[in-house]
């Protein structure tokens, strides 16, 4: 860890940190309050994603979903009409519509092997937006000149790395260079993520065994074939098999990797110095060998 203990932190005259964790516990919310008090430069994983490494997919799908419409057709073609995705870092709705969900395609599904290979589009492009984190940490300075900065990742960071391998390439990178910080929730955070997902269900990621896992187990318990897979009933029955999935590989990252913070703290944060306290406690209590 570059920050092995509470005097490290606090004598570091630039802060580097990697916010991990499941979505809705307070990953991008705490980066906003650092990004807002000017001094911390603000990296988005899922940003970069969409805008990098898979805004021509994006676009392209939606090219082909135009081109079925005649009219639409002819404009295209005559490049008369511009398409492309209005991705933000409040708005990363193109990605999560390119993954789909897979299924019935009259309910909105995908085949099951297109879903698949979309799922393999998106895990190489985080590994490649996690490993840019360096690039992004001397821009930050050499470009803006900004004193510190925040990596906040998606939730499925832990399903692409070994978090109890040493040698793991993303781990030992992204260690090197931040501060691994795990936001974790409780039962209760847990239950309101799951009846958040039930009321407005939206597609995820999936590490490639487990979406075998499930998807299989699904076929097996509603008796149907992949075709007659309700989309949003799929996703919704995974949802908090993912989550049970995804925790142990968090408490790993944090074990080995990191430390822990908790999603009621993190609630609690309302500038940078409760963000540097909140560290600071941390260190304090749980130093780790930097």
């Amino acid at each position: 860890m570059i920050y092995g203990s509470a005097r490290d932190w606090r004598d570091a005259a630039r802060k580097k940190v990697l916010f991990f964790g499941m979505s809705g516990l307070g990953k991008t919310y705490v980066s906003n309050v650092l990004r807002d008090s000017g001094d911390w430069f603000h990296y988005s994983i899922d940003y970069r994603i969409g805008t990098r490494y898979m805004g021509e997919y994006i676009t392209d799908n939606a090219k082909a979903e135009a081109m079925k419409v005649p009219f639409l057709r002819d404009l295209l073609l005559s490049d008369s009409i511009y398409i492309g995705s209005n991705i933000s870092f409040e708005n990363l709705t193109p990605v999560s519509a390119y993954l789909g969900k897979p299924g019935n395609p009259d309910l909105g599904g995908l085949e099951i092997s297109e879903y698949r290979r979309r799922q393999e589009q998106f895990r190489l492009a985080e590994i490649h937006a996690l490993l840019d984190t360096e690039y992004f940490i001397d821009r930050a300075r050499r470009l803006y000149d900004y004193p510190h900065f925040i990596c906040d990742t998606g939730g499925s960071i832990c399903e692409w790395v070994d978090p109890e391998d040493p040698g793991d390439q993303v781990m030992s990178e992204l260690s090197r260079q931040t501060l691994m910080v795990w936001i974790k929730g409780d039962e209760d955070h847990t239950a309101e993520l799951i009846r958040r997902f039930d009321k407005a269900p939206k597609p995820m990621s999936y590490q490639a065994e487990f979406l075998t896992k499930v998807w299989d187990e699904y076929l097996t318990e509603h008796d149907c074939s992949s075709a007659e897979v309700n989309p949003d009933s799929f996703i919704r029955w995974t949802y908090a098999r993912a989550l049970a999935h995804r925790q142990p590989r968090y408490e790993a990252m944090a074990r080995n990797w990191g430390i822990t913070i908790t999603a009621d703290d993190v609630s609690k944060v309302r500038d940078a110095r409760d963000f540097d306290e909140l560290i600071e406690r941390t260190l304090e209590t749980n130093p780790k060998r930097a």
